[in-house]
C-alpha cells in the first residue's frame, strides 16, 4: 500500500454522529480502539475504563466519553444502548499467561455478561484472545450458554487482523450475540499491508531519545532466541506483516522486544507511534500518560481498522428486523446440534 497513513485518516475519519445515531456501550474501552472504529462508522460512544491514562486518550480523541470506573456486575450505565461491544481483561486466557480463565480476579466477564442481561441491546460483541480456544474453552462455552438463554445466536470467530489492513499477524477471537441476519465483516484489502508499508516514513529519521540495544541486550537476545529455538530474528521485518503486537513486546522484556534493525548494524527498540501505526491508530490519535503506559496502551488496544469492519457490519445488521422469539429459538435449536467451537480455528 503506497500510503498507508493517508489510508488509515481517510478510513477513520471522525464526523460529529448524526442525533439520532445508534448508541454504543463500550466495556473495558482502554484507549479506543474499538470506540475509534465504531464512531468512524457513525455511532455515539460511550465507554467505561478504569486505567486513567488510557480513558485520558479516549476522551482527548473521540466525541463520546469515557467514565473511568472498575466495572462489575451492579454498574449503573444510565443508557438503552443498541449495541454493547467489549474487550474484557484477555489475561486470563491468554496463552502468555497462565490461562486462570473465571478464576482470575482480572476477569470482566461477570460484569459484561450482566451488562448485557440488565440492558438488552440488539447486538452485543466481545474481543478476546485466541486462549480462550484452549484451556478457556469450557469458560467460552458457559458464556456462550448465558448468552443464548437471554435469548441471542451466539456466533464466534477467529478473525485475522492481516486481512482488514492492520500491518500485523494478529489473530483475536471476535464472538457476537445478536437476534438474526448477523454476517461476519468479508476481507478488505486485497493485499497484505506490510510493516514497512506502515512505519517506512517514519525510520528515515532517528526517533528523539532513541533507545538502542546494548552490547549485553544483544547478547542476552541471542541467547534467547537459540534457547526458544527461533528460526528468524525478532526483528521487524518491512516486507512483511509484524508478529503481533502487545505489551510485552513493546514495553516487556529485552528477549521478546519489537526491534528494529539499522543499516548501520545498531538495533533499537520501536517507539509509541511506531507501534501505533503497527496497530492502525492514524497519526492524529494522542496517547496519554508516560511513554511506559503509552506502549500499554497501544499493546491491549483492538485495531481499529479492524473494528471499523465489524462496526460497518453492525450497520449492515441494525438495518435488517430482528427474528422472532420463535425463529430465534428454532434457529438456536439447529445450531446447537451442528456446533463445533473447532469449526472456526484455522488449523494453520
Amino acid at each position: 500500500m503506497k500510503n498507508y497513513p493517508q489510508w488509515l485518516d481517510e478510513q477513520l475519519r471522525l464526523r460529529k454522529p448524526a442525533a439520532n445515531a445508534p448508541v454504543v456501550l463500550d466495556l473495558f474501552a482502554g484507549c479506543g480502539g474499538l470506540a475509534l472504529g465504531f464512531e468512524a462508522a457513525g455511532f455515539h460512544t460511550l465507554g467505561y475504563e478504569m486505567l486513567p491514562d488510557a480513558c485520558a486518550t479516549y476522551n482527548r480523541n473521540l466525541h463520546g466519553e469515557c467514565r473511568c470506573e472498575f466495572l462489575d456486575e451492579n454498574t449503573d450505565y444510565g443508557i438503552k444502548p443498541e449495541v454493547i461491544i467489549g474487550g474484557p481483561p484477555c489475561q486470563p486466557f491468554s496463552v502468555g499467561g497462565l490461562q486462570m480463565g473465571h478464576k482470575d480476579a482480572r476477569d470482566g466477564f461477570p460484569a459484561y455478561l450482566s451488562a448485557v442481561k440488565r440492558l438488552r441491546p440488539r447486538i452485543a460483541i466481545f474481543e478476546n484472545v485466541r486462549g480462550m480456544f484452549y484451556r478457556g474453552l469450557p469458560y467460552l462455552e458457559q458464556i456462550t450458554a448465558s448468552l443464548e438463554e437471554m435469548g441471542y445466536l451466539v456466533e464466534h470467530r477467529i478473525l485475522k487482523a492481516v486481512e482488514y489492513g492492520v500491518p500485523q499477524r494478529r489473530e483475536r477471537l471476535f464472538v457476537v450475540a445478536h437476534r438474526g441476519h448477523w454476517a461476519f465483516p468479508e476481507t478488505t484489502v486485497s493485499a497484505p499491508v506490510t510493516a514497512g508499508d506502515a512505519v517506512s516514513d517514519l525510520l528515515k529519521n532517528l526517533p528523539p531519545n532513541p533507545k538502542f540495544l546494548t552490547p549485553s541486550m544483544d547478547t542476552y537476545v541471542a541467547k534467547y532466541e537459540k534457547a526458544s529455538k527461533c528460526i528468524r530474528p525478532r526483528d521487524l521485518h518491512l516486507n512483511q506483516a509484524a508478529r503481533t503486537v502487545t505489551c510485552r513486546n513493546l514495553n516487556g522484556a529485552t528477549g521478546d522486544m519489537m526491534r528494529i534493525d539499522l543499516k548501520d548494524g545498531r538495533r533499537r527498540r520501536i517507539t509509541v507511534r511506531e507501534g501505533a501505526r503497527l496497530q492502525s491508530f492514524p497519526d492524529w490519535y494522542d496517547f496519554t500518560g508516560a511513554e511506559s503506559s503509552q506502549y500499554n496502551q497501544v499493546g491491549n488496544a483492538v485495531p481499529p481498522i479492524l473494528a471499523k469492519a465489524v462496526a460497518d457490519a453492525v450497520v449492515t445488521y441494525l438495518g435488517k428486523p430482528d427474528l422472532t422469539a420463535a425463529q430465534l429459538r428454532t434457529r438456536r435449536t439447529a445450531r446447537q446440534k451442528s456446533f463445533s467451537f473447532f469449526d472456526n480455528i484455522d488449523p494453520a
